[in-house]
């Protein structure tokens, strides 16, 4: 009887100490682990649905004003992601300039936007619209810009371009590269 209980024991004993060292060995087990501050810079703070965001600049008018049906605020990079976003800029002048997309990116602190996927720029005083897949826009500086195939249209006349910058207070365009357009000529009334 003796031997048996020894026997128990024994076996008992090692079942435990294998299952320590399976624990100890389990790569899902409990570890001690260094959280990666880049992984978790990236991480969003903030989901919004139906959101609405105003930048104002350092004199305290509105430098900019976004809305959209969703919002992710990622704070320590200050990067807000939005989809369909609807804008507007403001010039020097407090006139109104507006901006749409597919999707779009504001760095909250330089107030640097980027609108991506038909996006459109419009300038309601003027009567213009300019349309790319890719426009930036400095808040800071009031300047937009594409870098890639842009269309500007100011009924009835028609331009084409492989680069566009617009100086929002100075109300200036500036088409470059491959500058093509449709200028009819003007009717007159008898």
């Amino acid at each position: 009887m003796q031997v048996r209980v020894k026997k128990r024991v024994w076996l008992t004993g090692m079942v435990i100490a294998l299952g320590g060292l399976l624990v100890w060995l389990d790569p899902r087990g409990p570890q001690d682990r260094v959280l990666d501050p880049e992984a978790r810079a990236q991480e969003p703070g903030h989901v919004l649905e139906n959101a609405e965001i105003t930048l104002f600049g350092e004199s305290g008018a509105i430098q900019q004003s976004l809305a959209t049906p969703q919002l992710v605020h990622t704070p320590q990079t200050a990067m807000t992601e939005v989809l369909s976003p609807h804008v507007t800029l403001f010039d020097s002048e407090q006139r109104e300039w507006l901006a749409t997309a597919n999707t779009g990116t504001l760095n909250t602190e330089t107030q640097a936007l980027t609108l991506a996927g038909s996006a459109r720029l419009l300038a309601p005083e003027e009567g213009w619209q300019l349309d790319t897949e890719l426009l930036n826009y400095d808040g800071i500086t009031r300047h937009a810009w594409s870098d890639t195939h842009v269309v500007l249209q100011q009924p009835p006349q028609h331009m084409e371009a492989s680069r566009m910058d617009v100086w929002l207070d100075d109300s200036q365009v500036r088409l470059t590269n491959n500058v093509r357009g449709v200028h009819p000529p003007a009717t007159q009334s008898p």
